[in-house]
C-alpha cells in the first residue's frame, strides 16, 4: 500500500514515499524536494561465516537520464561511479554505521538512485535521508531516524538546502547529519569561516534536521511499523579468562611512544595467551571453546584498556591530551618539478608535488548540470609501504578519494583567482609514512609545496584531527590523534584552515552523536593546534616565492570583447594558428571573451599578447606596432600592423631625410616599426617610422 508524509522545509515541500516501488525489498523510499527525487531501497541477508565486522555497503549513483542527458563518450551508459558519488555514497554509509546495535554482523546494503534532477536541488545531502527513510520501515533494528540538511552562508545569513545559484555566491558549503538528539556526521567547506560561526552553522542545520527525523517518525506511523528488537550475542566465554591474566601486560605494552614497538608488545602478548591455552596450534578445547573466541576477546579487553587509559589522561604515546607531535617541515625536495615539499608530524609524513599546466590540462567531468571543468586537484595516495604491510597497488580506493577530496576542498578557497593566477594547479600527496590523520598532513604538505611553486595563496592553511573518548557523561578530547586512538576512540574530527578560520571540516563518529558542548569545545582546542602548526611551516617558507620554477611553463590571460573573438579565430582558424606557429605558443579563447597565452618562456608569451592585442584593441593615436609592409606605392608603403588591419607610412615619414623613392628604404614584406600618428573619420590609419625615431632620439 503506497503511503506518503510531506512538509515544507526550505519554502519547499519535502515528499516521503514508500509502499509503491521495490516492494521486495525489505524498505524502499522515494525522497522528493522540489522536482528532484531520490529512490532508495535497503536490503539485508546474512553475513559470511566468520564476519567480525558490520558489512554495510553503500551505493548512490547519478544517472544523466535524470537531467535529460546523454553520457559523453562512445558509450552512452553510465559505467563506473563518479567521484562525486563516491564521495555522496561515504557521506550516506559515515552516519548510519553507528546507528547498528553492536555486535549485529547481518549484511546490509542500500542503494539509492536519483531519478529526476530539476536543475537546482542536489540530491546528493537528500541520499542521507531517503537511506535513513528506507532503514526506518525495513525490518531491521537500526536506532534512527537520522536526516541530511546542506546549510549556505549568504551576507551572514544561514539558508538551508541552498540551491546551486545560491551555493555559487555562498561562503559556507556545508552538510551536516544527525538525529533528534546529536549530530553523527559533518562535511563541509567555507571561507576562512570562525569557529563560533561554524558552530551556529551546524546548529542551525541541526533545527532542519530534527523536522525530517520527525516526518520520517510519521511515516513509521502511518505503516504501523513495529521496532525490531536485536538479540545481542553469548558473552565471550574468554572474556573473565584474558582479563585476570592479561590486562596488566596489555596496559604496559600500549605505553609507548612508538607505533611499531607498541603494536608488537601486544602482539607478544597475545600469542603467549593463545599459546598457553591451545599449544601446538590447535583450534578448539575439548569444552568447545575455540582460538577465534580468545583472540576476539584480548581484542575486546584491548580496546577497553587503551580507552580506560585515555580517560585517565594517560596517551598511549605519553603527549599531554591537548599536545601536537613533533612537526618537521621542508620544501624543494624534488629536483624538476615545478614544487615539492615533506611535512613529517610524528610518524604521519606527506611527499607532496606541484603540476603546473594550461587551461587544456584542466579536469573536464560529465555531471548532472552539465560538463563541468576543474582547474584546481589534488590527489592523495596511500601506498601500502605506508604502513608496514605489503598488498598488491588497486586503483584509488573510497578512501583514498575521500580524504583527497577533504584536502582538495580545504585548500580550494585560498587559491588566487584565475585571472590573476591561469594556471591549471595539480597536488600530489604521497602518504609515505601513515599512524593517524594523513589526510590533514596532505593539506599542510599542500601548502608548503604551492608556495614552494610560486603560487600566491591568500593565506596558508593548516589541518589537526581531534579525537575522542566518551564513556557516560566523562569524555576527553585529543589533539593530532594517532592511529591507534583513531581506532580505539569515538571520534576523528578533522578541522583544516587558515589563523583567521576554517576552510574544511569533517566528522566521524562510531558513537551515537555528539552534541553542542563537544562540537564547539573541540573547535577550539582545533583552532589553537592549528595557529600552532601554522608558525611552525611558517618558519620553513614565510611565504609563496616570487618567481616560478624555471621548469614550469609561462602562462598569460587576458579578456577580449567576445565579438572579436572570430577576429581572433580567422577564417578556418587560419589567423590564431598562425599566431601560435609565429610564437612557438598555444591559445585558448573560451565564449566569455578569456583568452589564455601558454608558452615555454616568458618572452613567446608576450610577444604573443602584443600580437593579441594588436588584433583585437582598437587602434589608439600613439601605439607603437612591429608591422609588414603589404605594398608598396610612389607616395608611401602600406603597413599591415595586425592580421587584417593596416594604415598608410607616407613616404616622407618612413625615414629622416628626404627621401627619393620608396623602394629605397623598404621592400614588400619587410618588418617594420611604426607609430600611430593619425586615425580619420573613415577610421583610415596614418603611420609613422620617422616619428618613433624622433621619440627615441629625445629619449
Amino acid at each position: 500500500m503506497k503511503v506518503s508524509v510531506s512538509k515544507e522545509v526550505a519554502g519547499r515541500t519535502v515528499t516521503i514515499t514508500t509502499g509503491e516501488i521495490a516492494k521486495q525489498a525489505d524498505g524502499a523510499v522515494q525522497v522528493q524536494f522540489g522536482e528532484t527525487l531520490v529512490f532508495t531501497a535497503a536490503q539485508s541477508g546474512p553475513s559470511r561465516p566468520g564476519t567480525d565486522f558490520f558489512p554495510l555497503t553503500v551505493e548512490y549513483r547519478e544517472r544523466l537520464a535524470a537531467a535529460g542527458k546523454f553520457p559523453g563518450g562512445f558509450l552512452k551508459r553510465e559505467g563506473r561511479p563518479t567521484q562525486k558519488e563516491i564521495l555522496t555514497s561515504r557521506l550516506t554509509d559515515r552516519p548510519i554505521r553507528p546507528l547498528f546495535p553492536e555486535g549485529y554482523r547481518d549484511e546490509v546494503q542500500i542503494i539509492a538512485s536519483v531519478l529526476a534532477f530539476d536543475g537546482e536541488n542536489d540530491p546528493d545531502v537528500w541520499s542521507i535521508t531517503a537511506a535513513s527513510s528506507a532503514l526506518m520501515v525495513a525490518p531491521l533494528p537500526f536506532q534512527g531516524p537520522i536526516a541530511g540538511a546542506r546549510v549556505g552562508l549568504i551576507d551572514g545569513q544561514f539558508i538551508a538546502f541552498p540551491t546551486k545559484e545560491q551555493i555559487e555566491k555562498s561562503d559556507l558549503d556545508l552538510v551536516v547529519a544527525g538525529s533528534t538528539e546529536s549530530i553523527l556526521m559533518i562535511e563541509g567547506f567555507g571561507n576562512k569561516i570562525p569557529e563560533e560561526q561554524m558552530a551556529d552553522a551546524l546548529m542551525f542545520g541541526h533545527k532542519v534536521i530534527k523536522e525530517l527525523c520527525q516526518l520520517q517518525k510519521d511515516l513509521v506511523a502511518k505503516i504501523d511499523k513495529k521496532p525490531v528488537e536485536f538479540k545481542k550475542p553469548a558473552d565471550n566465554p574468554f572474556a573473565g579468562v584474558v582479563k585476570t591474566e592479561a590486562y596488566e601486560q596489555i596496559k604496559a605494552a600500549r605505553q609507548n611512544p612508538k607505533k611499531s614497538e607498541r603494536s608488537a608488545a601486544t602482539a607478544k602478548v597475545k600469542e603467549a595467551l593463545v599459546e598457553k591455552y591451545f599449544p601446538n596450534k590447535t583450534t578448539a578445547l575439548e569444552d568447545g571453546r575455540t582460538v577465534d573466541q580468545l583472540k576476539a576477546a584480548f581484542s575486546d579487553l584491548d580496546h577497553h584498556v587503551c580507552r580506560e587509559l585515555t580517560l585517565s589522561g594517560n596517551r598511549l604515546d605519553g603527549r599531554p591530551l591537548n599536545q601536537l607531535r613533533n612537526v618537521n617541515c621542508d620544501v624543494s625536495v624534488i629536483p624538476r618539478v615545478h614544487g615539492s615539499s615533506l611535512f613529517t608530524r610524528g610518524e604521519t609524513q606527506s611527499l607532496c608535488t606541484i603540476v603546473l599546466g594550461t587551461v587544456r590540462d584542466q579536469q573536464r567531468n560529465d555531471s548532472l548540470y552539465g560538463e563541468q571543468s576543474k582547474g584546481f586537484m589534488l590527489e592523495y595516495n596511500f601506498p601500502s609501504y605506508s604502513v608496514g604491510e605489503c598488498r598488491p597497488i588497486r586503483g584509488p580506493g573510497r578512501r583514498e578519494i575521500g580524504h583527497g577530496a577533504l584536502a582538495e576542498r580545504s585548500l580550494a578557497w585560498v587559491l588566487p583567482k584565475a585571472d590573476a593566477f591561469p594556471y591549471t594547479v595539480k597536488v600530489i600527496s604521497d602518504i609515505t609514512e601513515s599512524n593517524g590523520s594523513s589526510s590533514m598532513a596532505s593539506v599542510c604538505s599542500g601548502t608548503l609545496a604551492m608556495m614552494d611553486a610560486g603560487i600566491p595563496l591568500q593565506q596558508p592553511v593548516a589541518g589537526i584531527s581531534i579525537g575522542l573518548v566518551k564513556e557516560g557523561s566523562k569524555y576527553v578530547l585529543l589533539t593530532d590523534i594517532i592511529g591507534d586512538e583513531d581506532h580505539f576512540g569515538d571520534m576523528d574530527f578533522k578541522i583544516a584552515g587558515t589563523p583567521h578560520g576554517i576552510t574544511g571540516i569533517q566528522l566521524d563518529l562510531k558513537i551515537d552523536g555528539i552534541n553542542e558542548e563537544i562540537i564547539r569545545a573541540t573547535l577550539a582546542q582545533a583552532r589553537e593546534a592549528r595557529r600552532e602548526l601554522l608558525k611552525i611551516m611558517l618558519t620553513t617558507i614565510r611565504r609563496p616565492r616570487t618567481e616560478l620554477s624555471a621548469s614550469a611553463p609561462r602562462v598569460l590571460s587576458t579578456k577580449i570583447d567576445p565579438e572579436k573573438i572570430g577576429l581572433l579565430i580567422g577564417p578556418g582558424g587560419k589567423t590564431i594558428r598562425a599566431m601560435q606557429e609565429e610564437t612557438q605558443t598555444t591559445i585558448d579563447v573560451v565564449d566569455d571573451g578569456t583568452v589564455t597565452i601558454a608558452g615555454a618562456n616568458k618572452q613567446a608569451c608576450d610577444a604573443a599578447m602584443a600580437r593579441l592585442e594588436a588584433l583585437t584593441e582598437e587602434i589608439k593615436v600613439g601605439r607603437v606596432y612591429m608591422g609588414t609592409v603589404s605594398s608598396i606605392k610612389d607616395f608611401g608603403a602600406f603597413i599591415e600592423i595586425a592580421p587584417g588591419k593596416d594604415g598608410l607610412c607616407h613616404i616622407s615619414e618612413l625615414a629622416e631625410g628626404y627621401v627619393k623613392s620608396v623602394h629605397d628604404v623598404v621592400k614588400v614584406g619587410d618588418k617594420l616599426e611604426v607609430k600611430v600618428i593619425a586615425v580619420d573619420e573613415q577610421n583610415r590609419v596614418k603611420l609613422s617610422h620617422k616619428a618613433l625615431l624622433a621619440d627615441r632620439k629625445e629619449d
